[in-house]
């Protein structure tokens, strides 16, 4: 069941927004680091519980591992991109909202 209120930490969102295309645990932690600045920086084991617990979200899904290939693949679903979206959206509200407060004699 989709929650359309939800705050992602901003690593989960960082995660989600690696697997806008497949990646593999490796591709994630690296695309994750460079997206966010180096702010975030994922171990492995907290990136392998934060991807088995969106898996059973439901917002990412594990693909087929290929014959002879160790990697596991990740990608975004249908849930998981409307999650990413709506955090997108929640994200600019926040920083109009800060920027309007913020601006000289404006009162709210």
């Amino acid at each position: 069941m989709m929650n359309d209120n939800i705050a992602l930490t901003e690593t989960t969102y960082y995660i989600l927004l690696s697997l806008y295309t497949p990646q593999h645990g490796y591709g994630i932690m690296q695309r994750t680091e460079a997206l966010s600045g180096g702010r975030v920086r994922l171990a492995a084991g907290t990136l392998y519980g934060a991807l088995s617990n969106m898996c059973e979200k439901g917002w990412i899904i594990q693909l087929p591992i290929e014959d002879g290939s160790r990697k596991k693949e990740y990608k975004l679903t249908e849930e998981g991109q409307i999650i990413l979206r709506n955090e997108l959206i929640r994200l600019k509200q926040m920083i109009t909202n800060g920027e309007a407060v913020m601006k000289e004699g404006y009162h709210v």
